[in-house]
């Protein structure tokens, strides 16, 4: 096989050209998603190394670049470039038409890369005092007037502003085409659309809503950054904010309409309520773009509109409910096969929960005065982004490489060691960066006080880092084995469900590698007679042992603050667990 063929391959040129075009977006999303992973692993390493030697590697301009560069690489150049392209893809897939507008696409696609390049710097270099051609704090504090000269000490190229509206055009140029084919499909359709289908609808026009600041405040930006207009920084910032909460719901309402999606498929059930999916998507559509001042609580506002936002923030709590029961209440009683794909939509979907709850307290307004802009709140975006929008993304892209390549996945195990890779590292990292928060570091502090338990926290964060990288490249390397030497399969004429099965059945957990006990092995192996113990008795039994176990480790601690605690709680938690679960089920009351 030559290069040629593994372009071929890679890009899935000798398809048709939506499938070409949506392909590009995905192996160019994810070269961005890989630079912006390398981005975040220097920050981490520089952490590291000051907490463990007082030592930094990088120049703060690197540093601070570091943080930015993952930033619009990671969420804008992998993350919206990549929900797009699903998007597309089913769009045109599962409403079954024939794709119009290939310029607008091509536009659009063009367009969302090249604003990645500008925003990059260094690129232009200006005559102007201060100037800083790593772009590096410009980007996600948006202190305006941050950046632009006669407003601020610090000066950025006017480059990096017309990325932003590169990007802006990106957003309304896939969203018209996206939206304008569900019109297309609308005028034939004797029915409503399928729920999953609701939320891309809905999420495209998120995206366009929420970009409406976003975009006024770019342009107000670059006018300002020539002379034309004046600039009133608070009205600027304001405006640049309508877009940054809708952004966290841009990015994970997509891993909601997965999960609608996934669940009935996975289950071989229909959705448990059908209008109650409808009502939660009308729901979110609302409550997540008319927050645009609850990140500017510190800000010198009146307390009455923050006290508003609070009450507008907790509404979102409302389809989250609805949407997490109808989910549990359709999965509810289904025979589902333990496969990469369950795994990744299990993981999606208590992910969402345990995240969001910390996002509950970001949005108490007395609570936020304490974590606001510590590495507290760092933890809790990463965590919704970590443990539930990047889940659902594998389990779609799994089912939707083989259906755009045609041939299944080249790797089980590499698909397994990922899983558990990543896993392990995100836990480590997002348990790192709350204990950060706790002791009140700021976000984007490069240098902090160099106390045990704060050095402990990020070295616990960036070993999560490095391990949840490893097992990334492990899945890239896949995805590239896949492409280029994956088993060829016939799928025409196979429904989405079909095609599903067929991955799904060749990512089962591997029969011949197992990582149980003894004492599990025992357990599943001996059934409810009345010779013997139930499985779930002795469960209990095993739950009960380890909660005497525990106390062992706790004994020779000395005191709270050595490994020998964290022991305890682990294997008491574990103990508690066991107990509770084997009790309940083998006295029949769950």
């Amino acid at each position: 096989m030559g290069l040629k063929d593994v372009i071929v391959d890679i890009f899935q040129l000798d398809k048709d050209w939506t499938t070409r075009i949506v392909m590009g977006m995905l192996v160019l999303g994810v070269i961005w998603g890989l630079l912006g992973v390398i981005d975040s692993l220097m920050v981490r390493l520089v952490e590291a190394s000051w907490g463990l030697s007082a030592v930094l590697p990088l120049t703060p301009q690197e540093y601070f670049a570091g943080i930015t560069l993952h930033a619009e690489r990671d969420l804008f150049g992998f993350a919206q470039q990549v929900i797009y392209a699903i998007f597309i893809y089913f769009t045109i897939k599962l409403l079954n038409i024939e794709p119009r507008a290939k310029w607008m696409l091509n536009l659009g696609f063009i367009a969302v890369n090249i604003s990645m390049m500008f925003m990059e710097g260094p690129i232009l270099i200006i005559p102007a005092a201060g100037f800083d051609n790593y772009f590096s704090a410009t980007i996600w504090y948006y202190l305006s007037p941050l950046g632009i000269p006669g407003y601020s000490q610090y000066v950025v190229s006017p480059l990096f502003f017309w990325g932003w509206i590169l990007l802006d055009a990106f957003t309304y140029i896939g969203g018209f085409w996206i939206v304008y084919h569900y019109y297309l499909a609308s005028k034939n359709m004797k029915e409503k659309l399928p729920v999953p289908l609701v939320y891309f609808l809905m999420v495209t026009l998120m995206f366009m809503i929420g970009y409406s600041g976003v975009t006024a405040a770019d342009v107000w930006d670059v006018l300002a950054f020539y002379h034309i207009v004046g600039l009133d920084p608070i009205a600027n910032q304001i405006a640049f904010w309508i877009f940054g909460h809708a952004i966290v719901y841009m990015a994970w309402v997509p891993a909601v309409g997965a999960l609608y999606l996934l669940i009935p498929m996975l289950a071989n059930k229909p959705l448990y309520s059908d209008r109650m999916g409808r009502i939660s998507a009308l729901l979110y559509l609302i409550f997540s773009n008319n927050v645009p001042i609850h990140h500017l609580y510190m800000v010198n506002l009146p307390i009455a509109l923050k006290l508003l936002q609070e009450v507008l923030t907790y509404s979102v709590v409302i389809p989250s409910m609805m949407t997490f029961f109808n989910l549990w209440a359709t999965a509810k009683g289904a025979d589902v096969k333990w496969n990469i794909i369950t795994a990744w939509t299990v993981t999606s979907f208590a992910g969402a929960i345990a995240a969001g709850v910390t996002g509950i307290s970001n949005a108490t307004i007395s609570f936020d005065a304490i974590v606001h802009n510590t590495d507290w709140v760092v933890g809790h975006f990463h965590a919704m982004i970590l443990f539930s929008i990047v889940p659902a993304a594998w389990a779609v892209l799994y089912i939707m490489i083989t259906m755009m390549s045609g041939r299944i996945w080249f790797s089980k195990g590499m698909a397994w060691l990922h899983y558990i890779g990543y896993m392990i590292g995100t836990t480590f990292l997002i348990v790192g960066f709350e204990l950060i928060g706790f002791y009140g570091v700021v976000r984007r502090a490069e240098i902090y006080p160099r106390v045990p338990g704060l050095i402990d926290a990020e070295v616990i964060a960036t070993v999560g880092a490095i391990i949840a990288d490893l097992a990334t490249l492990v899945w890239f390397l896949n995805l590239v084995l896949t492409l280029v030497k994956g088993r060829l399969v016939r799928l025409e004429g196979l429904s989405l469900p079909q095609v599903a099965g067929a991955v799904a059945m060749s990512l089962e957990w591997p029969s011949s590698i197992s990582f149980t006990s003894p004492v599990l092995k025992f357990i599943k192996t001996h059934n409810t007679s009345k010779k013997g113990l139930a499985s779930t008795i002795v469960l209990a039994i095993v739950g009960a042992i380890l909660i005497v176990v525990s106390a062992v480790p706790l004994a020779f601690a000395g005191d709270a603050y050595t490994p020998q605690t964290w022991i305890w709680i682990t294997i008491l938690t574990i103990g508690i667990i066991f107990s509770a679960i084997g009790s309940l089920k083998g006295m029949k009351s769950i």
